[in-house]
């Protein structure tokens, strides 16, 4: 009996010894591999990796082949994987919080961009937390313009137009200015635009360029609208379960990804831009008439924003606007 109970011990033991050894993450993305945000958080695996000498490995899995972008935040909540990436706008029917930085014309450069994520991060924590999810850091996409397959001199000119549609907000903005919404992802955009489902888009320049949108649209207005923020979230019990080595080694991990994306996201916003001139693009600045056009939908979608967001969203403005 004794020998038996020590054999069952020593099985135990090794199992014991395989798990801590090795601690296996998926970590789902919504965007292709070459993609700055996909880049960056390979660089974050990687360090994590080097970090915890191979006992925490995180596979990350790309342009939405594992989940796809509106089903990674679920996926992560409910244990299908450790960690993953989302643009947090696209979850703003859920909580107007997660809409704060997809407010058109509320930030409209990274200085106020990061005055507005720093507002937003106290109560974005709390509602995520009551989620079962933690966030390890989040990271801008450039600002946001209008590519569209025809010239656009003013908010008119949208009228009918379908509109690529990935966040409650970009819908909002087809509503009111009278174009047709449909719901594109990222990584269907290419075929969207091919097929003709989508005419007209505001995405940042980055996204542009990955896909490669020269081959249909000829134009892009630089209207600065917002900088949307992707963030990466990990799963609170699967955060729990590592040792504080672990833990430290993530939280370390992270906040050098989150210096080194919104570096990155700035210095190649000009790179983006320049690559849609050399490809044939027209790059121009809004007209004075769009401009104005675009203002108004700005307010309006502000005040939907201020109202909907009760409180809390009182408080992240009156924080911002110090």
């Amino acid at each position: 009996m004794n020998t038996r109970l020590r054999l069952l011990a020593a099985a135990l033991g090794f199992t014991a010894l395989s798990v801590s050894a090795q601690t296996k993450w998926d970590m789902p993305t919504p965007y292709p591999a070459a993609n700055f945000h996909t880049e960056n958080i390979s660089q974050f695996a990687a360090d994590v990796d080097k970090a915890t000498a191979g006992k925490l490995k995180i596979t990350v899995h790309a342009g939405g082949s594992l989940y796809k972008a509106n089903e990674i935040k679920r996926a992560v909540q409910g244990g299908q994987a450790q960690i993953g990436e989302i643009l947090l706008g696209g979850y703003a029917n859920e909580n107007p919080l997660f809409g704060t930085d997809n407010v058109p014309f509320l930030a409209t450069s990274y200085a106020e961009a990061r005055k507005l994520a720093a507002a937003q991060k106290p109560a974005l924590e709390a509602l995520l937390a009551k989620q079962g999810l933690k966030m390890l850091f989040s990271v801008p996409w450039p600002p946001q313009g209008i590519f569209s397959a025809k010239a656009i001199n003013a908010g008119a000119d949208l009228k009918g137009v379908k509109w690529r549609a990935y966040s409650p907000q970009t819908s909002r903005i087809a509503e009111l200015v009278g174009a047709q919404p449909v719901t594109i992802q990222a990584a269907e955009l290419s075929q969207a635009l091919a097929t003709g489902a989508v005419a007209a888009f505001m995405t940042s320049a980055a996204t542009g360029v990955d896909s490669k949108v020269w081959e249909q649209v000829k134009f892009y207005y630089d209207t600065q609208a917002w900088l949307p923020k992707n963030a990466v979230l990990v799963s609170q019990k699967a955060f729990d379960a590592l040792d504080k080595a672990g833990q430290d080694a993530v939280l370390k991990a992270a906040a050098e990804a989150e210096t080194r994306g919104w570096k990155t996201s700035e210095e190649k916003t000009k790179v983006w831009i320049e690559t849609l001139t050399k490809n044939g693009m027209t790059v121009a600045a809004p007209s004075a008439a769009l401009k104005a056009d675009m203002k108004k939908v700005g307010d309006t979608m502000i005040g939907e924003w201020q109202k909907t967001a009760g409180a809390e969203g009182q408080a992240i403005l009156d924080a911002y606007r110090k």
